[in-house]
């Protein structure tokens, strides 16, 4: 698995600016023009993709209300999984639509399949890769599936431990062995609180697994992204609608598009300013070199008279010798008369002087 991952001609990872997915999921609320208006908005804000979620509630689960099948807690709490997938879930029917929409406003567009039928739907319509969800991480032959297709995989971790993201990445290698993989660092819960993101994942599963690593949030607001960036992330999903008030399965930690926008601004500015791990001066700092301190004469010195403590200090500005000379100057005779405000140079100091004193 390489350092670097190719979606739709973006390269990502290896120095790139992270990538941004705007996870549609079921904020269509129902409706396809809604559907059309976030890809537009999406688009218009800066992601480099959309994301869908391709299911239906049978092929998810069963309609069932039997203990396990209705939800406990959290904003779901009462709702019959089958009922809340089937409001949930994107219409197979839609996706012709929105895949030639996204094409039409020029964003990629790709899609996490839940079942090998789904698969064969994104097939037909040629997503550029397969977004495996975190609850899906555990299904080694849905991953070793979407492998075979020869696209790259993006592969959420929330809930998953060391060996079952190990096993995840073998199933893709079973699938093609040189299968692409990103993986996210995900914590599933909706919405995760802040002290909660474990953000310090993301480098540890670079370098225990060797793939680039992303991020897809559930926090509230973008800092928890935009942190990530400063981390590695070279991949930022974040859930979006076009107004949490319009309400929907996922709304509540949803961002709105001028949200969106400041996100992905933010997230390359973070890169930007990631830099090299090297002492360089950048460009807009070697023009102040002069201003830094150095050695000079700050009162009229005669010839043949000593440097001292009261005739040469390290001062501003910096054309004069490096300060750490100063040591080695003081006591010396001057080789001819330097006046106050004259820059030390070793052509001032006697020759004999420091041969003496060599």
């Amino acid at each position: 698995m390489s350092g670097r991952v190719n979606i739709a001609g973006r390269s990502i990872g290896g120095g790139q600016p992270p990538y941004i997915i705007a996870e549609l999921s079921g904020n269509h609320n129902g409706r396809i023009e809604r559907a059309f208006r976030l890809i537009e908005a999406a688009k218009e804000a800066g992601a480099d993709a959309v994301k869908l979620q391709t299911y239906t509630a049978d092929t998810i689960t069963i309609d069932h209300a039997g203990p396990g099948f209705v939800i406990e807690g959290g904003l779901w709490h009462g709702r019959k999984l089958y009922e809340l997938y089937r409001e949930a879930h994107t219409p197979w029917e839609w996706h012709p639509a929105l895949f030639e929409h996204a094409r039409k406003v020029g964003i990629a567009c790709f899609s996490s399949p839940f079942d090998s039928t789904a698969i064969d739907l994104l097939e037909q319509l040629g997503a550029p890769a397969y977004k495996i969800a975190s609850f899906e991480v555990v299904d080694t032959p849905l991953i070793r599936d979407a492998a075979k297709t020869g696209k790259p995989l993006i592969i959420s971790t929330g809930m998953a431990n060391a060996d079952e993201i190990g096993e995840a990445l073998a199933a893709a290698r079973e699938g093609n062995r040189d299968c692409e993989v990103i993986l996210l660092h995900c914590v599933s819960g909706y919405p995760t609180p802040h002290e909660e993101a474990n953000l310090a994942r993301i480098p540890a599963l670079a370098a225990r697994f060797g793939a680039p690593v992303g991020l897809s949030d559930h926090s509230l607001g973008t800092e928890v992204a935009i942190a990530a960036v400063a981390l590695g992330a070279v991949a930022i999903e974040k859930h979006v609608t076009l107004a949490r008030a319009d309400g929907g399965p996922d709304a509540a930690f949803s961002l709105e598009p001028h949200e969106l926008k400041a996100l992905a601004t933010c997230a390359r500015t973070a890169h930007a300013a990631l830099g090299r791990p090297d002492y360089g001066r950048a460009e807009s700092e070697k023009g102040n070199m002069v201003f830094r301190r150095s050695l000079y004469a700050v009162k009229d010195i005669p010839a043949g008279a000593h440097f001292t403590a009261d005739n040469v200090r390290s001062i501003r500005p910096g054309y004069g010798m490096a300060p750490r000379e100063l040591p080695n100057v003081l006591g010396r005779r001057a080789a001819r008369a330097v006046a106050r405000g004259t820059p030390l140079a070793w052509d001032l100091v006697a020759q004999e002087n420091r041969a003496a004193d060599g």
